[in-house]
């Protein structure tokens, strides 16, 4: 795995950098040598990408920026993944989960969104939490549609 991580934001309570890889890793399984990269960014950044890149006029929780290479280029760039930590402190508190429980559901929402999963069916979104669920229960953090 070949991880870049940004911190355009950044806050003492936030996953350090060796956290972030074990989650992106648990995401990104058996992958052959996938690159990513991961930005943590305040909520001007992330209204902004919002607002350009999805016609959406607020600051989200996660954004994901799949690569477009052709195919055999020879490098697995699986994209980008922008996180706000504002959002996703305010989130985790309004569902009573912690930052870090939040924060690696987040990523690996992002993370499999990059890896083609989505939730424009019930179906597909059945599929993704499932997944969701299965890796995070793995890192040891609870089911995060459970909210307390």
């Amino acid at each position: 795995m070949d991880l870049s991580i940004q911190r355009a934001f950044d806050r003492e309570d936030l996953p350090d950098d060796r956290q972030i890889e074990r989650i992106a890793a648990a995401a990104l399984g058996d992958l052959d040598h996938p690159v990513l990269n991961v930005r943590i960014v305040d909520e001007s950044e992330a209204r902004e990408l919002n607002h350009r890149w999805r016609s959406r006029d607020y600051a989200t929780n996660v954004l994901s920026f799949p690569a477009d290479l052709p195919e055999g280029a020879g490098v697995n760039l699986l994209g980008d993944i922008v996180i706000c930590a504002p959002v996703l402190d305010r989130e985790a508190a309004e569902q009573g989960k912690t930052l870090e429980a939040h924060f690696a559901h987040m990523l690996i929402h992002g993370i499999l969104h990059l890896r083609g999963f989505d939730h424009m069916s019930a179906q597909s979104a059945e599929v993704m939490e499932s997944r969701e669920i299965g890796l995070l229960a793995d890192l040891g953090f609870g089911n995060p549609y459970v909210i307390e």
